[in-house]
């Protein structure tokens, strides 16, 4: 019992997620989101098995990164997407105190190494375009590997503290979280007292984390947009830009949608939970299509592998 109100500590949680779909959108929203997350495992698996088949791949940093961010959507993507299937097809069925702790950390974690991985890549161009001849010491196999890892490291670090601290709030009823996944607005909202402290840091934490990223991006695209301009007209400049396109795309994807939860805060109910689905769900799945389709080496490794030619 809980001495503040005599009330039980709550040991499991009901996640809403959308509660006034009926039974048939229910069913309709379930095949969509299958559909989705099996394409999105589909299309990210194509692009870590290509480059990992492939020794032309293997040696260049850009893949070596696309690789392994490959790798980290699928991460993300399950982290969410198995628990909102089974929820849109049971709903009520409450998920327990620590399962709901270990989404939340491993959603925020690999969201967040998905801000560093989104960071290295725009680095790896920064210095491929601009740092040409000093490009293949700067980042060499044996550095974007290490690169990767630490975005990785780095990435699963970052929100041990917030989360931990989160954890050690008091819940005690009401167990409903006015969400479809384990965020912590609603956890924070179903604890029993005030934590203005904890709320604090996690979202310091967070705004540091995106906001750091989303310049460092930014101003590295900045660099390089302008060192293309000055490129002569030619199919050099036409691959750098359908490069840069590529990745802007993904982190306009990415970060655009994200923004719009952090930036403007008033954004809550239905309308937050359909911009949470979009960088959950929908970001996860176009990601690949748009670099297999606008990348041509891609599309040639993918072909070579298919078809067990060189």
């Amino acid at each position: 019992m809980n001495p503040a109100n005599g009330t039980s500590p709550v040991t499991k949680f009901i996640l809403l997620g959308f509660p006034s779909l009926s039974r048939l959108d229910r069913d309709l929203a379930c095949s969509l989101l299958s559909f989705i997350y099996a394409g999105t495992l589909a299309g990210n698996l194509s692009i870590v098995w290509t480059v990992l088949r492939d020794p032309r791949l293997q040696r260049l940093p850009m893949y070596i990164l696309l690789g392994n961010f490959a790798w980290l959507e699928i991460c993300y993507v399950t982290s969410t997407v198995p628990r909102m299937l089974f929820d849109l097809m049971n709903p009520g069925v409450p998920i327990s105190f620590h399962a709901c702790f270990v989404q939340f950390y491993f959603f925020f974690s690999t969201g967040g190494t998905e801000c560093l991985f989104l960071a290295a890549m725009a680095l790896d161009r920064y210095l491929a375009i601009c740092h040409p001849l000093r490009y293949p010491i700067l980042m060499s196999p044996h550095s974007s590997w290490l690169l990767a890892a630490s975005c990785w490291l780095l990435g699963f670090l970052w929100f041990i503290g917030p989360v931990a601290l989160i954890s050690q709030l008091s819940f005690c009823g009401p167990n409903t979280l006015d969400h479809f996944i384990c965020d912590p607005d609603p956890l924070l909202a179903a604890s029993c007292t005030p934590a203005p402290w904890t709320e604090q840091t996690f979202s310091t934490t967070s705004s540091l984390q995106l906001f750091i990223t989303v310049l460092f991006i930014l101003t590295s695209y900045g660099l390089v947009i302008r060192a293309v301009l000055r490129l002569p007209a030619g199919s050099g400049r036409q691959k750098a830009f359908s490069t840069c396109t590529s990745h802007l795309a993904v982190v306009g994807l990415f970060y655009g949608s994200v923004m719009v939860i952090y930036v403007n805060p008033a954004t809550s109910g239905s309308s937050g939970k359909v911009v949470t689905l979009f960088y959950t769900v929908v970001t996860p799945f176009l990601n690949p299509l748009i670099y297999s389709l606008r990348n041509k080496e891609m599309k040639e490794a993918l072909r070579r592998t298919v078809l067990g030619g060189r």
